[in-house]
Formats: C-alpha cells, sequence, structure tokens
C-alpha cells in the first residue's frame, strides 16, 4: 500500500466517525507557515480552551525556531512538535486539524493533501492560486468529510453579518450594483539580482507546484503576493475579502457568465507583475459586480472610512437607495434624496478578525457539519474564482464569456489556458482527489 492509498483509506475511517472526539478533548492543530499570518492563526488558537497549537510547520528553519519561542511565549506551552515538509506533519495521526498560512500557490494543494489525510483545514484566503484546482478543494472536503473554513473573516463578522441580512430582506429594495474597493497603498519593490537561498530554507518545498525559478529576495517574504508564479496580485491579497462581501451582498451562488478587466502597472518601476490598478466587471443576469484596486495614491469614495492610508470596502445600489459598509460600520441612505437612513457600527464589543472565525471553524470540527462553517470551501472557492476570473481577463486583455456550468470559458483556450498551471512534480493537483 502506497503513502496515497494509506492515507485515503485512514480519511475514509476517519469520515466515518470512528475517531470523533469527545466534548472535553483538545483538538490538536498545527500552524503551517508561521511567519505573519500564521502568527496570527497561533495568537487565536491560543484565546480558545479547547485547541492547542501541537505542532508549526515551515520551510525555513529559522521561522520555525521563532514560532516555537512564540507558541511558547502566547500559549504557555511548546508546540510538541515542528516539521519542515508538510507530507511529514500529515502523516502525523496526533494532528487533527491543520491551520494553513502559506502562499497562495500552496492552498490547493495543502488542503487536498490534509483532507486525503483526515485533518480539517483553516485555509487562508483566497482559496486556490487557479480556478480549477480549487473545485478540487470542494470535491476533496465533500469526500473525506472534512470541515474546511476559508480565512475571509468577514463571514464572521457580527455588524457585517447584520448589514448583508439587510440587504437580502430588502433594506435597499432590489441590489442591481455590488462595488468592492481595494484602495490600499502598496508602495514600489524595487529590483532585485537573483541570489543564493537562504540558509535553513528548503526553496525546492517553497517552490512546491509552482515553477521553480531561481531565488529572488524580491519574490519571497511577502512580495511573492506580485508575482504571478505565486501570487494573484491585490485583487486577490486584500481584494479577495471584499470581492467575497460584494458576491454575498449580491446573494449569488454561482459564477458569472460574462467578465471584463483592464488596467496596469502605472507610476512604479520595479519588478512587480500583477497590476497595481485594475477595474473588473462581472455581469450576472439581473446585476453586477463591480471591483476596483487602487495600489497608488488616490482619494476614497462615497462613505467609505479611510484608516490612514487606504480605503477598503463595499458599496451596494439598489433601487431605494444604497449601502455603504467597511470594517467600521455600515451607513444606508434611502430615498430620491439619499438620506442617512440608518447607521451602525462595528462595536468594541464586537470580536474583530480571526478569532471569531477560528472559533467557528473548530465548532464545526465537533459537529463534524460543514453547513455550521460560515465560509465553507464552497464560498471560499467561488469568491476567489471571482478573482481568477478577473485577472484571467486582465492578461488575455478581452472580455470573456464563461459557462458557470463548465466552469470554463466559452470558446476561448487561450483563457482557459489559464484555468489550471502546469505542477511541478511531485506537488501535483490530482485530477481525482
Amino acid at each position: 500500500m502506497n503513502r496515497r492509498t494509506f492515507i485515503q483509506s485512514s480519511a475514509i475511517a476517519l469520515a466515518s466517525g470512528m475517531t470523533a472526539r469527545g466534548a472535553n478533548d483538545r483538538i490538536n492543530v498545527a500552524v503551517i507557515g508561521v511567519r505573519g499570518r500564521g502568527r496570527d492563526h497561533i495568537t487565536s488558537y491560543s484565546k480558545i480552551p479547547d485547541a492547542r497549537v501541537a505542532a508549526v510547520c515551515d520551510i525555513d528553519q529559522a521561522q520555525i525556531e521563532r514560532a516555537v519561542q512564540f507558541t511558547e511565549k502566547t500559549t504557555g506551552a511548546k508546540p510538541e512538535k515542528t516539521y519542515q515538509d508538510i507530507r511529514k506533519l500529515l502523516d502525523d495521526k496526533d494532528i487533527d486539524a491543520v491551520s494553513i498560512a502559506t502562499c497562495n500557490h500552496w492552498h490547493a494543494l495543502a488542503t487536498i493533501w490534509a483532507c486525503q489525510a483526515g485533518k480539517d483545514v483553516y485555509v487562508e484566503k483566497p482559496a486556490s492560486h487557479e480556478i480549477w484546482e480549487g473545485r478540487k478543494m470542494v470535491e476533496a472536503a465533500r469526500k473525506y468529510n472534512r470541515m474546511v473554513q476559508v480565512g475571509m473573516q468577514s463571514r464572521t463578522t457580527d455588524h457585517k453579518i447584520r448589514a448583508i441580512q439587510m440587504l437580502h430582506d430588502g433594506v435597499i429594495g432590489k441590489v442591481y450594483m455590488a462595488k468592492g474597493l481595494c484602495y490600499k497603498r502598496r508602495k514600489a519593490i524595487g529590483h532585485q539580482p537573483d541570489g543564493p537561498v537562504p540558509a535553513g530554507v528548503d526553496y525546492n518545498l517553497w517552490c512546491g507546484p509552482a515553477a521553480m525559478l531561481p531565488f529572488n529576495p524580491n519574490r519571497f517574504h511577502y512580495n511573492w503576493h506580485w508575482f504571478w508564479n505565486t501570487g494573484n496580485g491585490d485583487i486577490g491579497n486584500q481584494g479577495v475579502h471584499e470581492m467575497d462581501i460584494a458576491r454575498w451582498g449580491l446573494n449569488k451562488h454561482t459564477l458569472p457568465e460574462v467578465v471584463v478587466s483592464d488596467g496596469g502597472k502605472f507610476i512604479s518601476d520595479d519588478d512587480q507583475e500583477t497590476p497595481n490598478t485594475q477595474l473588473a466587471t462581472f455581469k450576472y443576469d439581473d446585476s453586477e459586480l463591480v471591483f476596483e484596486v487602487r495600489g497608488l495614491m488616490t482619494g476614497g469614495e462615497s462613505s467609505i472610512a479611510y484608516d490612514g492610508s487606504n480605503f477598503i470596502g463595499n458599496l451596494f445600489y439598489g433601487s431605494d437607495g444604497w449601502m455603504s459598509l467597511d470594517m467600521r460600520g455600515c451607513q444606508i441612505y434611502r430615498g430620491e434624496d439619499r438620506k442617512l437612513a440608518q447607521e451602525f457600527k462595528h462595536t468594541e464589543h464586537e470580536e474583530w478578525d480571526t478569532t471569531p472565525h477560528v472559533r467557528n471553524f473548530l465548532k464545526a470540527v465537533r459537529s463534524r457539519n460543514y453547513k455550521d462553517l460560515t465560509c465553507d470551501i464552497e464560498d471560499g472557492y467561488l469568491s476567489a474564482a471571482l478573482v481568477h476570473m478577473a485577472n484571467i481577463s486582465y492578461r488575455t486583455g478581452r472580455k470573456l464569456h464563461f459557462d458557470p456550468q463548465a466552469e470554463r470559458f466559452v470558446n476561448d483556450e487561450e483563457a482557459n489556458g489559464y484555468i489550471t498551471r502546469k505542477y511541478r512534480e511531485p506537488f501535483v493537483v490530482p485530477e481525482k482527489v
């Protein structure tokens, strides 16, 4: 029996309920990718008594050592185990769930492997790096009865839940447009020559499913977001949060039939490949979703709050008025005179960001009902796919027609070539999960 057959057999046994955990058992979590977001994950699990950070995993030995110290300082106990190779971690039967904070290009494969190994999964946004592999994540979650929560925390944020419910209840009438704003200042990254791989870094593992280009520090920590091989630009970084809220507000559970996106990389002369200015429009049968990215100096729009450098949020337009929704609160304007009709704010007593989202994930881990998740992988997949559709239109330079049932572009082989990627052995997302 080979490794894959073994972990699949184990996962089927787990899915049958053989290892259902008791109410008093702590859930052993391994955090994968322990730099910025990974440490935020560790902090969130430390606030939840029935969870334990039992292991950390990173391709960088220095980050592992820092994470061990950080975990001990934050939780009062060191993680029992450390791993550099995710495959060895997934063989560990003491781990119940994994929390994935890797680069985008690893999200899908790490999630699928974890599902096959019988682990539940919290995975950072965007759910996937490509459209096709996102659907495979959904298939894996369902096949192995795994809970897969995507890190779009707005779905577990009280004032945003309230605002979206009001939209669905008709507070501004029939909604005909949702607009997402990602006006987040991103400064130029400059130019860097290729160079040696830092000591302690397993660069082969870091590249994983992506093409193994020469090591360059500008394609490594964080700046990997701005290169197509590993990232999806800011529309897939900060923007996917607002993209998800826009689709949520429109109450759409399929992908649109038309997308057009344009923009460019203006002002900055640097190594970045993805656009720093982008406008995308998606056409549904009865409404449209508009999304805009600006990484340069800019003003705001409507009532979206300014946080000192950024304007990030959503606007909804309906037959009877419009709504502004951001991290600080919600404003509703109604009537032809567009007067403020209602306003409510994020309160200091409302939990924020990752912790309530992680708590919701662990609730579903116990209930074994994926419908308890506020951002199940199906929602994560759909919102990430919108990002990918916009980027494919941008990269092909034209308006595209899409078949939501087949999840392919209509009569456009160039566009369909971007739906998946050529995976690098042995880091291949399988056709049959």
